[in-house]
Parts: structure tokens; C-alpha cells; sequence
């Protein structure tokens, strides 16, 4: 209640006939500064209204619980209308990138960010669902499939954070495909940088990836954890933790069962076979009896570095699970080769070196399988070629990338999530400010320049080759004998500008300064996560798998940015690098061939994480610049998850570090419509020229035009109509 009178409208008033409310865009304030802008945002989010335009940018506020909003009676509300026609909405974004695509015949992209748990997942569903309604194909069952892919992905890439109960664990870019009609005809995923460390290990107050829950209480309702060598009383290791309430959880709550049987029927939808699923579980129990085996060590008289399994329990079940041999599986981990001068050697693994092989089996193996499965989605929803082929259609991109991250420990997974934040940033302000600055130069139009936070120079601290901190991580990697500390040392030496600094007496800690704010980095374990290690003796292990699943995922060489290459060009490499008991025909197993051969598939060349990232962001990058951009800042209300709560302080924050204020200043100065003298003459010459006239798009014609409607608050450019 405001002024003593309760508000008895609902938020949604679907009968504005065209009555544009002023305040749905905060380019309409008069008076514009920061506290006009809160008060704005928190008036409109007291009344529901969640969603509010800066020009074409769209800000979202996470309301914290469920609105009724998004039914398809709205779907049709925000169907090729003019913008001003209804409330500010998702879906009314979702259409003009598919107006734009479909009138222009250009690939569009939606960028989706905000910090962590400020609601970029969600909005991205929702645009999925509006594109698919708008791009209503008759193929009923391609929107049904296409509609199943989120929850899928996210199943075995999100995870229970500290701020988030559902946060992207992995970078996700969704191509969704359609005719030059406008229908929707297949759609593509590509999946960046997946937090694989998060399966063997958790921080205190998190949780391992969904999928893991789900298949555990699934399989405790049917009955069939023995039949996957799961316990029912102790959880496996990796999925147990401090409260001690894992298995009441798994065997109580009611949702994780549901979503068990919902990621069985996104899989039966989208078209992977019954065989298939049989193997993602197999491997997915596998890799949690793999956390169990546990080592100890062999001390003899000649060395005490030899490590054995002591219980043999896991080792069986995890052997079993994954189709391989327990003997086999014990000594890959427990010992490995080296070829010196012709001769192979076998080493002795100590205790931890044992331990680090086994979880580096689990992280590959969920890596690995989690591509697999992206791969297969793509290959099930590529458009028919007898429909379209792919080249003459157009597609509209949704980026749902983890946002920006600080936790009060920051790792290696932090940097490579916030790097990536700065990048995109970087590519926003590029976007709104600089080619906003550019276009009026080029055009010869008088604009004043905007100030704004260029954080430029940050990023090549980042990214330069060959002093910038991804590059010093990667030389730093290749010495054996280097550690976290000289790690830091080397930072300090070189990193020298304002956005490095190292705090008094913590050793292994360094802070940068974020276009989001400071954030301080702690850096053990950094060069081991670089690294990234994967013995080959586990590689030739997994390629003896019966598992047809499995031996693939392990033949299959990597990309520049880690993933698993698609299969279908590949079999012919694939089929020449298993062991060759395994190839047609030949028995005499040759050691030295099968040593030789996970050389030409797991790149000994060590790439290592860093290299994966700056591949991984050129790919995104490379993606995005060809698409028209359309943006969406998410942000969040406040840090309680709470409905209704509006936090002054953090919305303050989220607003400055986006550039939201410097972006109403600009657009509110800029012409928000510009179009080229042809396409203007085009669309319009009927309102000063006859039917059957052809005009030419001329400066003069334009003119004519602009002076016949009685416009105002136009300008004409060299080559456009402002």
C-alpha cells in the first residue's frame, strides 16, 4: 500500500491497448542518476513488475518465487507486436530477436548475465520456450525434444552452490535453428569449461552435480542400487559431506525421485536409445564406486612409495561398473609406465599419487561422458536435410554462462568463471559505448562522448601472450618442480599494474579487481588443476572396456577447448587407437603399440585448463560477434533468496558494475531507431510517393518521407535515417 490506498490491481494488466506505460523504460526518467534509477527498479518490484527497459536492454530482478506470467495466453500477448504495446516481459525480447532475424535474415544472439543466482538460468528457459512457441514448426515432436535439452544438460552440469541451489556448473550456448520462414527446425548446444573438480570434491555447504542425487534415489525406488553396487546405508564418498543427512535426503525427499524420472523421460524424448541410458548409468555409478577405493601403503626394505588396495570391494564394484578388469584397474592406479631409450619401466605410485590418479579417472570420466551426451543431443536435433539445409536457415544464440563469483575461499574454477564474465562485459560495453561513439562519428552526427569503465587493460592482464596470468600459469605449469608459492612469486614479479596485488602474510593468496570488485584468490592447488593430468595408463585400461559407450569416450580425440570431439569423422582414427586385442582379428597383444596409442588421443602434449579456457572464450566470442546482440542483465534482489525483498545496497552495486547507469545516459542522448536510407524508402515510400512508384533510396526521398508524416526528433545521417 502507497499513499494509504491498497493496490488492489494485479501487475499484469493484459488490456493496456497500446497505453505504453513511461515508466517501463528508464530512458524515460527526466531526472536520471542513480537514486531516480533504485527507486524506479524497487517501486516496479513491489508491484511485481520484475522486468523494466534501459532502451533495448532488458534488466531482470530475480522475484524469488513463481509468477504466473509465463502461460501461453502471455506467449501469444507478446507475439509480433510492437514493444510498446504490453509490460515489459522476457518474452518480449525473445520476439524481437525473432522480428529482427526473421525481417533482416540475420543471426541474432541473447546474452543473458548477472551474478550467481540472479536468475540467467531461468531466463533462459524462458526464452527457449517463447522462441519455440514463435517458431512453431508443424514437427511437434522437434519442439517437444527441443524443450527437454535445458533440463537435461543442466541435470549433469548444475550444481547445489553456497548462493544457488541450481547454479550452471559450465558455460552453455544454445543455438536454436530455423527456416528462412521463420520456423524452428533444430538447434545446437555447445558446452564450455564443465567445473569437473566439483565430482570428487565439494566445498563445505555444496553439493556434487544433480545427476548424481537423482540416479541414487531413483535407483533406491526401483530397487536396483545392488544391481549398481551402491550402498543404502553410508553414501559413496563423493557425493557424502559434513551434515551427515545425505541418505535420509536421497531416500526422503520426494523431488529427487521426480527428477530421476524426469531426466528419464527427457532422454526417451529427445531419442537416446534404452542402451545408451543403461551406459550413463553404469558409468555414473561407476565413477562414484571409483571415489571409494581407498589405498595404503607397502612399506619393504628397498622403498616405501608402493601402494596397494587393501579392500578390494570399490576396486570390484568400480571394475565391474565399467566393464574393465579389477587387476588391470589396480595397477593403472597404482603404478604406471615410462618408455625411456625403447625400454619400458614400470614406477611404483605412492599413496597420494594413487589417490590423484583415481580422482583424475572420475573428473575424466564425467568430463568426458558429460560432452558425449551434448554431442548426442546435437546429433538427434540437427535439422533434416530434406527439410532445410542448415546453411540457408538462420539461428538465434542464448548464452547462459556461469556469472560472476566471489566466495569467501576463491580457486582456479572462480578465476577461469570471472575471466570469462570480464569478457563479456568487456564485449557489452564494447557493444553499447564504443560502437555507439563510432557509429555517430562515422555517420557525422554530433553526440557527446560518455565515460565509461574500459576494462580493457585487465583483460590483457588476463589473456596477453606471453606475460599475461594465464600464460605465466601455463610456463609455470611445465617446470615439475614449480609450486603454488613460486607460482604467486611469478605473478608479483610480472603482473605489475593496479588490478594485481598480493595481501601482507597470507602466502598463497592474490587479489584482483574486477569490473564486479575485488575478489581475493587463494592459490593452492592452482598448478595441479592446470595440469589437468590424466595418466595414459588409465586411458589404455578404459579402451579395453566392454562398455561400447565407454571405449568410445576414451578413442575419441579432444578439441582445442577439452571437449570430446564429435564422433562421426573420427572412426576410422578411433578404431585405429584401440588396444589391439580389441581391433578385428589380431590377438598378439604388441605393449609397446598399446602404450604408443593414447599419444594420438589424449594429446600428450599437455594441454592444460588455461589453454582449454582462452580456446574455449574465443570460440564463445567467435560465436556472438556474428549475431545481432540482444541483452539481458539479471539481477539480484538480495542475498536471501527472499520474495519481495529489495536490497538498496546490492542493487546499487549490480547496477554499477553493468554499466546500467552509463547505459541510460547514452541511449537516453542516442536515437534508439536507425535505418538505412534504402531500407527506409523501402518500408515507407508509400506514405509520400504513389503504389506503383519505384523511388530511389535517396537522402532527398527520405526527407520527403520524413517531412510528409510530420515527424519529429529525427536526424539524417550520411547513410541512415536516425
Amino acid at each position: 500500500s502507497r499513499h494509504e490506498r491498497i493496490h488492489t490491481r494485479r501487475p499484469y494488466h493484459v488490456d493496456r491497448a497500446d497505453k505504453s506505460s513511461l515508466d517501463d523504460d528508464l530512458v524515460n526518467l527526466e531526472v536520471l542518476n542513480e537514486d531516480t534509477i533504485i527507486h524506479q527498479l524497487q517501486k516496479r518490484y513491489a508491484d511485481l513488475q520484475i522486468y523494466t527497459y534501459v532502451g533495448d536492454i532488458l534488466i531482470a530482478l530475480n522475484p524469488f518465487q513463481n509468477l504466473s506470467i509465463y502461460s501461453p495466453q502471455f506467449s501469444k500477448l507478446y507475439h509480433g507486436v510492437k514493444r510498446s504495446s504490453n509490460p515489459p516481459h522476457i518474452f518480449a525480447s525473445a520476439d524481437a530477436a525473432y522480428q529482427s532475424m526473421v525481417t533482416f535474415s540475420k543471426d541474432q544472439c541473447i546474452i543473458i548475465s548477472g551474478e550467481s543466482g540472479a536468475g540467467k538460468t531461468e531466463s533462459a528457459h524462458l526464452i527457449v520456450q517463447h522462441l519455440t512457441f514463435l517458431g512453431k514448426a508443424n514437427n511437434r515432436a522437434l519442439r517437444e525434444k527441443i524443450l527437454q535439452v535445458n533440463p537435461l544438460v543442466e541435470a549433469f552440469g548444475n550444481a547445489c552452490t553456497a548462493i544457488n541451489d541450481n547454479s550452471s556448473r559450465f558455460g552453455k550456448y544454445l543455438e536454436m535453428m530455423f527456416t528462412p520462414t521463420g520456423a524452428v527446425m533444430g538447434a545446437k548446444i555447445s558446452e564450455y569449461l564443465l567445473e569437473k573438480s566439483r565430482v570428487i570434491k565439494q566445498a563445505v555447504g555444496e553439493k556434487n552435480f544433480h545427476i548424481f542425487y537423482y540416479i541414487y534415489a531413483g535407483l533406491y525406488h526401483q530397487k536396483k542400487l545392488s544391481e549398481y553396487r551402491l550402498p543404502d546405508k553410508k553414501p559413496p564418498r563423493y557425493i557424502d559431506n559434513e551434515t551427515g543427512r545425505v541418505m535420509h535426503d536421497i531416500v526422503t525427499k520426494d523431488s529427487y525421485g521426480r527428477q530421476f524420472e524426469a531426466i528419464q523421460h527427457c532422454f526417451r524424448i529427445i531419442g537416446f536409445t534404452d542402451e545408451e541410458v543403461y551406459s550413463v548409468y553404469r558409468i555414473l555409478t561407476g565413477i562414484l564406486n571409483t571415489g571409494n577405493i581407498e589405498f595404503a601403503a607397502i612399506s619393504s626394505q628397498h622403498q616405501t612409495d608402493k601402494s596397494e588396495v587393501p579392500n578390494p570391494e570399490a576396486l570390484d564394484n568400480a571394475a565391474a561398473l565399467l566393464s574393465i578388469g579389477s587387476e588391470e584397474l589396480q595397477e593403472a592406479l597404482t603404478s604406471h609406465c615410462v618408455v625411456t631409450r625403447g625400454e619400458t619401466i614400470i614406477r611404483t605410485n605412492t599413496v597420494d599419487k594413487a589417490a590423484d590418479v583415481r580422482d583424475a579417472m572420475s573428473k575424466a570420466l564425467y568430463g568426458r561422458l558429460f560432452s558425449w551426451i551434448v554431442n548426442r543431443i546435437n546429433t538427434l536435433l540437427q535439422p533434416d536435410k530434406n527439410i532445410c539445409n542448415a546453411e540457408s536457415g538462420m539461428n538465434v544464440g542464448i548464452l547462459d554462462i556461469f556469472g560472476f563469483e566471489n566466495f569467501a575461499r576463491n580457486s582456479f574454477e572462480q578465476l577461469c568463471i570471472n575471466i570469462a564474465n570480464e569478457q563479456i562485459q568487456f564485449y557489452f560495453n564494447q557493444h553499447i559505448f564504443a560502437l555507439e561513439q563510432m557509429e555517430y562519428q562515422s555517420e557525422g552526427i554530433d553526440a557527446t562522448t560518455v565515460e565509461y569503465e574500459d576494462n580493457r587493460p585487465l583483460l590483457d592482464m588476463f589473456l596477453q601472450k606471453p606475460m599475461g596470468l594465464l600464460s605465466l600459469l601455463d610456463e609455470e605449469s611445465r617446470f615439475p618442480q614449480a609450486t603454488d608459492l613460486t607460482l604467486v612469486d611469478k605473478f608479483e614479479d610480472n603482473l605489475r599494474c593496479k588490478y594485481f596485488w598480493r595481501p601482507k602474510g597470507v602466502e598463497l593468496s592474490f587479489g584482483i579487481q574486477h569490473y564486479a570488485g575485488k575478489v581475493l584468490y587463494d592459490a593452492s592447488a592452482f598448478l595441479e588443476k592446470n595440469r589437468d593430468t590424466l595418466p595414459a595408463d588409465i586411458v589404455v585400461v578404459l579402451r579395453t572396456s566392454e562398455n561400447k559407450l565407454l571405449q568410445q569416450l576414451f578413442s575419441s580425440p579432444l578439441t582445442k577447448t577439452g571437449n570430446l570431439a564429435q564422433a562421426r569423422a573420427r572412426v576410422t582414427a578411433a578404431s585405429r587407437s584401440l588396444p589391439p586385442q580389441l581391433s578385428a582379428g589380431r590377438i598378439k597383444v604388441d605393449t609397446m603399440e598399446v602404450m604408443r596409442h593414447p599419444e594420438e588421443t589424449t594429446n600428450m602434449k599437455r594441454q592444460t585448463m588455461a589453454s582449454y579456457f582462452r580456446y574455449s572464450l574465443m570460440d564463445l566470442l567467435s560465436k556472438m560477434v556474428v549475431g545481432q546482440p540482444h541483452f539481458i542483465r539479471c539481477i539480484k534482489p538480495n542475498d536471501d533468496r527472499e520474495a519481495l525483498m529489495f536490497s538498496h545496497e546490492r542493487v546499487l552495486l549490480q547496477l554499477r558494475y553493468t554499466g546500467i547507469l552509463e547505459t541510460v545516459k547514452i541511449r537516453q542522448k542516442g536515437y534508439s531507431h536507425r535505418i538505412l536510407f534504402e531500407e527506409f524508402v523501402k518500408r515507407y515510400y508509400y506514405l509520400a510517393f504513389k503504389a506503383h512508384e519505384t523511388p530511389l533510396g535517396s537522402r532527398e526521398n527520405c526527407l520527403a518521407i520524413l517531412e510528409k508524416s510530420k515527424l519529429d526528433n529525427w536526424i539524417l545521417g550520411k547513410t541512415k535515417v536516425y
